[in-house]
């Protein structure tokens, strides 16, 4: 009766250590929600962005960006991450340089559209 319930004991312990990867296990049916993070960023909105726009106008165009480092007040870092249900995990960045509060630099993954010449 002892042995039994030693191998009893061990057969639990083997099936419950085996359900520690449970969160990853694909469910048919089961709905995965879409997990936007950040600033939303579009290329219309880099567009409006100019060299010498004030802080202020910047915010108006792109928001408040989501990282704003203490020691660099003229380094704004947008960022937005989104994953959609079950899906693999996608990130936008976009960095804006200022040098006497104006608008000075953009660099990321979004670069301003140049405007079409008629020529």
């Amino acid at each position: 009766m002892r042995i039994l319930k030693s191998w009893l004991a061990i057969a639990s312990f083997l099936v419950l250590s085996s359900c520690n990867n449970i969160g990853s296990m694909d469910f048919p049916g089961v709905y995965k929600i879409s997990i936007p993070q950040g600033n939303i960023i579009t290329q219309e909105m880099v567009d409006q962005l100019r060299p010498g726009m004030t802080k202020r106008q910047v915010i108006f165009v792109m928001g408040t960006p989501l990282v704003r480092d203490p020691y660099h007040q003229d380094r704004w870092d947008y960022v937005y991450n989104f994953q959609p249900g079950g899906g693999e995990r996608g990130q936008e960045r976009l960095s804006v340089l200022f040098q006497d509060d104006q608008l000075l630099q953009i660099s990321g993954d979004f670069k301003p559209t140049e405007p079409e010449t008629d020529g």
